[in-house]
């Protein structure tokens, strides 16, 4: 990722930045990906949340992902027209939702997942006599990780509950490997593999089954979308890939696992050293509540100081994040006052912890607000 100078007006720091020329080349890095392989994007937009940018998603996509319908009511304002909830949908109230949705709007489709036949009543309930109908996906699951069935013999029958359902379509299958660790080692992709194979193999029993004309056979993270190309129907399908983080990349874990070319980091957070309380260490004041930690600390990637961009030290790195504190260990060099970008890992836990991101581009400075 460039730098973004430090003469870039913020009212405040910390503060997340984001650099827009790289989440709309990353865009159309990945729309050609994904077309050169046979399939259509329904990006999972809850890596942002951000109308800016979902916007910018739209028009090459197929569709949007979502997880939740809280989610789906911002991407339907956005202007989606075609949402895939990625997720059991079981709550009254928001089978309601969905059904008041699609009654209102006849260009409106929305896909959901079912792995019960307790799952399929409590759809059923709500969509009987609905003037249109709910698509709902077989979602197929792996030992040990989220929902799904596990098994093969398990589909043919959750099918049949389904399109007994009145109200209810069956509409193909869904599957998602990204719950495997990410790294490729040899162990690691079998099991990946696996869990493609199965999907797709369940999808092809059932094709005849199917009560759309063309179903929908989803898969694919941003981690191993090689994998779900590789293992897509051999019946007729719109295969879906449902990545969400390559949006705005990484420093840290899609850095290193995504199979994707010339995808780039497009998200800084930006803190100030406001400590330095022992040789060799510093404090930043940015923390937990500021910055993502669930697939590794964040890293320095640039620094400044009186707005002059510095060389980073090579040994300078994150040791411990508390609330709003990050302590930098091997930080000869940095001192009181210097600002510092760091590069944080996992895109889907950051952007819920800003209210505001400075969206930074050659001609404009703009403030979006993600929608969480």
């Amino acid at each position: 990722m460039p730098h973004l100078d430090a003469a870039v007006p913020l009212h405040t720091l910390p503060q997340m930045l984001l650099d827009v020329a790289a989440v709309e080349r990353n865009i159309g890095i990945k729309e050609a990906w994904t077309r050169e392989r046979g399939m259509v994007l329904a990006p999972h937009i809850k890596t942002t949340m951000t109308r800016e940018i979902v916007c910018r998603q739209l028009p090459g996509s197929w569709g949007v992902t979502v997880a939740t319908t809280a989610q789906a009511a911002h991407a339907i304002e956005w202007g989606a027209t075609r949402i895939l909830i990625a997720n059991e949908v079981l709550f009254r109230g928001h089978l309601e939702q969905l059904r008041a949705w699609l009654a209102a709007a006849p260009e409106l489709d929305i896909y959901c997942l079912a792995d019960s036949a307790a799952g399929v009543r409590a759809m059923a309930e709500v969509f009987e006599d609905s003037p249109r109908p709910l698509n709902v996906l077989i979602d197929v699951g792996t030992p040990g990780g989220r929902t799904g069935i596990r098994s093969g013999p398990e589909a043919g029958p959750l099918a049949a509950e389904i399109r007994a359902a009145s109200g209810l379509l069956l509409a193909g299958v869904s599957a998602y490997e990204g719950v495997a660790p990410n790294t490729r080692t040899a162990e690691n992709l079998a099991g990946i593999d696996s869990h493609c194979r199965l999907a797709r193999d369940i999808f092809d029993e059932l094709h005849p089954a199917f009560e759309v004309e063309l179903p929908v056979f989803s898969n694919g993270g941003s981690a191993f979308q090689d994998r779900a190309a590789a293992f897509l129907p051999h019946n007729a399908s719109v295969n879906v890939l449902r990545s969400g983080c390559y949006v705005v990349h990484d420093h840290g874990t899609y850095r290193s696992v995504s199979p994707v070319p010339g995808l780039t980091a497009a998200a800084v957070v930006r803190a100030l050293v406001i400590s330095a309380p022992e040789a060799g260490r510093v404090v930043l004041n940015a923390g937990k509540r500021e910055l993502a930690y669930d697939a590794g600390l964040p890293v320095i990637v640039s620094r400044y100081r009186n707005g002059a961009l510095l060389p980073v030290g090579a040994d300078a790195r994150l040791t411990r994040l508390f609330d709003h504190h990050a302590i930098v260990d091997d930080a000869e060099g940095l001192q009181v006052g210097d600002i510092v970008d760091l590069g944080i890992s996992h895109p889907c836990s950051v952007f819920d912890r800003w209210r505001e991101v400075v969206a930074v581009s050659d001609d404009a400075v703009e403030t979006w607000r993600p929608m969480f």
